[in-house]
């Protein structure tokens, strides 16, 4: 559609008004006096059909190859279902490595906090019976040696016995030192430091399921698929503007309109309007302004014309249609916004 043809549609509607108006003299004007000039009864604006929740377009937040697109263009979706996945298999196996990890930490908490089993403990106790019954021995062996040194027994078994004694007196010292550590509860220290290792094995198994979930692509919102912009096997980067779906909430269709900076003192909140479009003939699907841009800036929706002005400035509206018309998202259609009979804007909603 052409900038022409929005404006000469304007003119139309405005010249229809001017009549209707002008037909009989008004109230308290002279014979022969032309009445004065009267606005313009519409607002003309470029206009691009837009769904509820405008498009949104879901990428990935880490860097990948497409592994399956489990939706296509026209789809309908629900919020939180899942539409694309990444390969992930190396994401899989560092979350079961990190979840084995935790189990074991656990296990050696609950160990260091129950301490040793019934069995454990009556081993280590028998074992010091049984050194205590050898220390003895050796020590009778080795006064015996001693006492024979100057006769039969020669340095030699003398050193041996000496040796063996010792050895059996550490031998018993060492295990009534095990059995100590068996029977012992758990220090303030071991325990902070068996819960740490814990705490630590559980944030890196949470970092992986992290990861994992990173890797599959979910739509925020219930609505249908617009578009699919990528295709499997495609690598996808989180460094750039690589989206691989669009989505959005048709069951409400919008126009966002931009308003020649020249109108926008007649534009308000609530006030009716209307589009047109080429494919649909001369079928209206009427609507409201239901909001107005904050902020003046250039105009994004193009006709395509050579005569086309591209640094005009504008300011958005947004136009909610009636219904439920059969116009595509991203249509590009004519809007026309009717302008209260007082001319003076309501207060207005900003987005």
């Amino acid at each position: 559609m052409t900038r022409g043809r929005i404006l000469a549609a304007a003119a139309a509607v405005a010249v229809a008004f001017a009549a209707a108006l002008t037909l009989g003299p008004k109230s308290g004007s002279q014979p022969g006096q032309m009445p004065a000039p009267l606005p313009n009864p519409v607002i003309a604006a470029a206009g691009k059909v837009e769904p509820l929740s405008e498009e949104i377009r879901l990428g990935a937040s880490i860097t990948g190859k497409l592994d399956e697109v489990l939706v296509d263009e026209g789809d309908p979706v629900v919020a939180g279902q899942l539409v694309a996945r990444l390969e992930n298999a190396d994401w899989r196996a560092r979350l079961a490595e990190a979840d084995a990890t935790v189990k074991i930490r656990e296990a050696e908490l609950l160990r260091l906090l129950n301490g040793a089993r019934p069995e454990e403990r009556r081993e280590a106790e028998a074992a010091v019976r049984q050194q205590e019954a050898v220390v003895p021995q050796t020590e009778r062996e080795l006064a015996r040696a001693l006492r024979g040194r100057e006769g039969w027994v020669s340095p030699q078994d003398v050193e041996r016995a000496r040796r063996d004694h010792d050895v059996a007196v550490a031998r018993l010292a060492e295990l009534r030192q095990h059995l100590a550590v068996v029977a012992a509860k758990a220090r303030d220290d071991e325990r902070a430091r068996a819960e740490a290792e814990l705490e630590l094995a559980r944030a890196q198994r949470d970092e992986a399921a992290a990861m994992l979930a990173k890797t599959e692509i979910r739509s925020p919102i219930s609505g249908v698929v617009l578009r699919k912009h990528r295709r499997i096997g495609e690598m996808i980067s989180e460094a750039q503007d690589m989206p691989i779906l669009s989505v959005g909430d048709t069951s409400v269709l919008r126009v966002r309109a931009e308003v020649d900076e020249t109108d926008i003192a007649r534009l308000s909140v609530g006030q009716s309007a209307w589009v047109h479009a080429d494919a649909f003939g001369d079928t209206r699907f009427t609507g409201r302004v239901v909001r107005i841009g904050a902020m003046v800036g250039r105009k994004r929706i193009h006709t395509d014309q050579p005569d086309e002005k591209l640094d005009d400035k504008v300011l958005e509206a947004l136009i909610e249609l009636d219904g439920h018309p059969p116009l595509p998202v991203g249509l590009r259609v004519d809007a026309f916004i009717r302008v209260s009979p007082e001319g003076a804007p309501k207060s207005a909603k900003t987005q």
